[in-house]
């Protein structure tokens, strides 16, 4: 029998590096003091566990999977599991303190929670993911539940892995918990119009943004980067909107077209091929020309950190909305705003995810179901709310429109911390 371990735990990322200075800036405008701050920037609970695999060649394989509690002062942890060899728990505290503030600022009654497994999911067969699935599973189910920390889909899983973790935790249970996860199948009490909700929700707040710096969205035009769960969505719906996409790009590489992508064919064609790549309907480009492209709206929707201090001067946008997690570091976010660079951050871009995720979990609870229309007018009027009290938030008081968000989100978390008190 192989067995083989992982390499130890990388270091501490930028990534918590740009969450924690972001928390710090919120707090110093907010006048809420350093121990307000030391309270925020702790997760509140964090586990770290083994996965112990065996390959379908009979080795064994140990992973090591990651959840992260950040706040839960305002409802139950809310938050994605990713799987990608990236994942560290560094990684995961950041994303799980912005879970935190994208669910306050949207006004959803959860606190933030962020969970992953370090495995590159490409290299695995279905049965083997399956078996990683439950066993992380197991291994969190004391932390989590309907009424405790709800996961979701993430970079490298989907509503099949959600349907594993929620039969994994029911069968400990002893009966159904449809609440446990959100974004599951529609079969096993999925949300109609959870697929593409924060791609729809990332629209829906950039075509606004387009408007407020003087840009009608039909004729204007856009670059995403990354062509996934996120990025896809958002070229389709970007689409719908008369906004024509010049480039996108995947992890394999990217198309571009001065004429604008067809999107309906190029989806096609990577339901086929599964890349963008040489695809005939465009040219082929490098994946990092994405980013600069001249276009009116820049759309990152892969990972964090694409967008830096090394390529942030290149940038050509006008408006950058932020379908990822953390694609623009802190640095680079003075770049952008020094060059008149709009940035919707994420915490209010992608937000729609945990908005229909939210719907999601209270139909389980109710046991009943809304139509997709009645889920996307929903979730299209919350996002389109936010925006505009982010918006007259930083206007009011001069602020970018990330640290006007971070600011809402900070002291709504800090409010209800401060009235619930603190125990014992």
């Amino acid at each position: 029998m192989t067995v083989t371990i992982e390499k130890p735990e990388a270091t501490e990322t930028n990534v918590l590096d740009d969450a924690r200075t972001q928390l710090a800036q919120a707090v110093e405008v907010l006048g809420l003091g350093p121990e307000v701050h030391a309270m925020l920037a702790a997760p509140r609970r964090e586990v770290s566990v083994s996965i112990p695999l065996r390959r379908d060649d009979g080795s064994v394989e140990v992973l090591r999977g990651y959840r992260v509690q950040h706040n839960y002062s305002r409802g139950p942890g809310k938050g994605g599991v990713r799987f990608d060899a990236r994942v560290d728990l560094d990684e995961v505290r950041a994303l799980a303190m912005w879970m935190t503030w994208k669910c306050a600022l949207l006004d959803v009654p959860y606190g933030g929670a962020k969970g992953g497994v370090r495995v590159d999911p490409r290299g695995y067969s279905k049965a083997e993911l399956e078996r990683i699935t439950r066993r992380y599973t197991s291994e969190i189910a004391p932390l989590i539940g309907p009424n405790q920390d709800i996961p979701a889909p993430d970079v490298g899983t989907d509503e099949q892995t959600m349907a594993w973790m929620m039969d994994t935790y029911s069968v400990g249970r002893g009966h159904t918990v449809l609440g446990v996860v959100t974004g599951k199948p529609i079969s096993v009490g999925g949300s109609l119009g959870r697929a593409g909700s924060t791609s729809r929700g990332v629209v829906a707040v950039a075509v606004e943004a387009l408007r407020h710096v003087g840009i009608a969205p039909e004729g204007a035009t856009a670059a995403v980067q990354g062509f996934g769960k996120v990025g896809r969505g958002a070229a389709r719906f970007l689409a719908q909107e008369g906004v024509r996409v010049l480039a996108v790009s995947d992890v394999n590489g990217a198309v571009h077209t001065a004429d604008g992508l067809d999107i309906a064919a190029l989806e096609a064609y990577v339901d086929v091929t599964g890349s963008v790549v040489d695809f005939p309907g465009g040219a082929p480009i490098q994946s990092e020309e994405v980013l600069t492209a001249d276009v009116d709206l820049l759309v990152p929707a892969a990972v964090e950190g694409v967008i830096h201090t090394g390529n942030a001067g290149q940038v050509r946008a006008r408006v950058v909305a932020e379908g990822a997690n953390g694609p623009v570091t802190t640095a680079a976010d003075e770049v952008l705003s020094a060059n008149g660079v709009l940035v919707v951050p994420d915490i209010l871009a992608n937000a729609g995810g945990v908005v229909v995720s939210y719907f999601e979990w209270v139909q389980a609870n109710q046991s009943y179901w809304w139509s997709e229309a009645e889920v996307d007018e929903r979730l299209v009027e919350r996002m389109i709310r936010a925006w505009n009290d982010v918006l007259a938030y930083a206007t009011a008081n001069q602020l970018s429109l990330r640290l006007a968000a971070t600011c809402m989100a900070v002291e709504r978390v800090y409010r209800a911390h401060e009235v619930r008190g603190l125990y014992p």
